[in-house]
């Protein structure tokens, strides 16, 4: 009994260390390593791991960019069958991910008709063999070539998660198979949360960060982010926090 509730403790004391690490973390990048920019006009494709990926990395931008009436396309790489709730069977799980994800782009703006679900395995982008890697990017410039746009939003290339930075990869390669001229701009989700000090290590070194204020759109975000009811219940309070943020940060090369 003493020792389960000694581990108990160690959780506990560990789960907010990490909050506050992650905190000061944050707010350090947010509000002294960050720079402003303004929003534009230029289309975008918004590339995501898995369902709800987007709408915590861009949601704001999202909105911002379609109530100006900018074309915005949102690609899936995976089929997220893995983030389903227990109440959900696993048969069922990619269909109840699809839903939530169309549910919270709808809420942003984008139409079904701008969504893409490219159904790799739920955490097999990192394991892909060469042919599954080459079949994958001729996908991405296809989809880069027909939709055209002037911006690219991926992970963070940094972002502690296989299938976070494999998409970063494979997008990467696409735009330099494609011969575009595109910007690219990485959104963090996990960098800053999973290893804290190390990411600061890194972010000192080769921090090019920005902010994007998106406190017009907070509230479509933040109902976006409520249509993904298999996601949100467990995820750490001080990530949260910075999900409901006035601010979106962006990292460029």
């Amino acid at each position: 009994m003493f020792k389960h509730s000694l581990n108990k403790l160690r959780i506990t004391l560990g789960a907010a260390v990490r909050d506050l690490n992650y905190n000061v973390l944050y707010n350090w990048l947010l509000h002294l390593k960050s720079k402003p920019i303004e929003a534009n006009k230029k289309s975008a494709i918004v590339f995501s791991p898995h369902q709800d990926d987007e709408t915590i990395g861009c949601g704001g931008m999202i909105a911002l960019k379609r109530s100006q009436g900018i074309p915005i396309k949102v690609v899936f790489l995976t089929d997220g069958r893995y983030g389903k709730p227990s109440d959900v069977k696993p048969e069922n799980a990619v269909k109840f991910r699809q839903e939530e994800a169309l549910t919270a782009l709808n809420i942003l703006g984008i139409e079904p008709s701008q969504t893409q679900f490219l159904d790799e395995i739920d955490g097999s982008l990192a394991q892909l063999t060469e042919p599954q890697q080459n079949l994958l990017i001729a996908k991405l410039v296809e989809i880069l070539q027909s939709f055209e746009p002037q911006e690219v939003y991926v992970p963070h290339h940094h972002d502690r998660h296989p299938d976070h930075e494999a998409t970063y990869s494979l997008v990467r390669t696409a735009i330099e198979v494609s011969r575009q001229q595109i910007e690219l701009l990485q959104y963090p989700i996990w960098m800053l949360w999973r290893n804290p000090l190390s990411s600061h290590e890194y972010l000192h070194k080769n921090s090019h960060a920005y902010r994007l204020s998106i406190s017009d759109f907070k509230e479509k975000k933040h109902q976006a982010i409520g249509a993904y009811k298999s996601q949100t219940p467990n995820l750490p309070s001080s990530f949260k926090q910075a999900m409901y943020s006035s601010y979106e940060m962006f990292f460029k090369d």
